[in-house]
């Protein structure tokens, strides 16, 4: 008897939340994607969705809430209760934006990252009529006319503009940045001629290369991608160009450890599907299956690099 009441009297003085765990998830997940619609991060988070949801067994809700290059769905994410019901999925503007903006509307300390579903490089899109070739020439003309050639990414201190302004550095030209709010924001536009190129994701850009209005003059990994195996690593012309990225879905700090490894789980049985897995591939990414500790050591390993590079390339805010 004195067994049973201490184990009655320890559950009844368990925290509320930490006894939602057990059932937890008991109503749908809200996935907040905060770039446009048809960008790579809806897209992946469209392709995963039927397994996440099959896995959790409660729907798996996107919400695509754009805004200040991800900010804004970031904090969304970050003010909802840390009980696993609200994520926001990210790449690697969670470590540039910081080091660019010192005016966020959160401070992405709020936010951990759960797991990781991608990674995958960019493609330095061109569009179809511009007077060059490939990128000797597209570096040649940006030497000829500083200041006026023009390159598309997803937003202000998004990776892809850390991409690009790398690239300025290391080729020294100078480009004009134009921020959207999504890479196929930046795609549509380049088909329509209004900018030069774009840094955004080879699903971004797919369409525009299939309509014949731009083509692809570099992807920035150090190798070649099977799927655009013409296209040359801009590191092939400016040897140590190397920035690729990653999409991770974050939890708010606070999530309780037994709630993101369930989230987790679910993820990794999206991304381990056969038929999932394949159609990440045809977005350019590499599916990745991620614990919430693998999640959170690449994170932190990416933010010592990509701060560094930063730093380096002089874009930190105030230096």
């Amino acid at each position: 008897m004195s067994i049973t009441r201490r184990t009655m009297l320890a559950v009844l003085a368990m925290p509320a939340v930490a006894r939602a765990q057990d059932g937890f998830p008991n109503r749908p997940v809200r996935l907040i994607v905060p770039y446009s619609a048809g960008g790579i991060a809806d897209t992946v988070a469209r392709i995963v969705q039927p397994r996440v949801a099959e896995s959790l067994g409660q729907s798996l809700i996107i919400e695509n809430k754009t805004g200040a290059s991800g900010a804004l769905g970031a904090a969304a994410a970050a003010q909802s209760p840390p009980d696993g019901y609200t994520l926001v999925l990210e790449g690697a503007t969670t470590i540039t934006s910081p080091l660019v903006n010192r005016s966020l509307p959160l401070d992405y300390e709020m936010l951990v990252p759960v797991t990781q579903l991608t990674a995958a490089p960019y493609v330095l899109g061109m569009r179809a009529d511009f007077p060059a070739q490939d990128l000797r020439g597209f570096l040649a003309e940006a030497a000829r006319r500083p200041g006026t050639v023009t390159f598309g990414t997803p937003g202000v201190a998004h990776v892809g503009h850390l991409m690009g302004e790398l690239m300025q550095a290391m080729a020294g030209v100078k480009l004009e940045h134009v921020p959207y709010r999504g890479g196929a924001d930046a795609a549509r536009d380049l088909a329509a001629g209004r900018i030069d190129a774009v840094f955004i994701s080879e699903s971004s850009l797919r369409p525009v290369l299939e309509s014949g209005k731009a083509r692809p003059i570099g992807v920035t990994g150090t190798t070649r991608r099977p799927n655009l195996p013409g296209v040359p690593a801009i590191a092939e012309l400016l040897p140590g160009y190397d920035l690729s990225t990653w999409i991770l879905v974050f939890a708010p700090a606070g999530t309780p450890e037994a709630v993101q490894q369930r989230l987790a789980a679910a993820f990794r049985h999206a991304t381990t599907d056969p038929a999932t897995r394949a159609r990440l591939e045809t977005t350019g990414s590499d599916p990745v299956a991620a614990t919430p500790a693998e999640a959170r050591a690449l994170f932190a390993r990416d933010k010592a690099v990509i701060g560094r590079l930063m730093r380096e390339a002089g874009l930190l805010a105030g230096g």
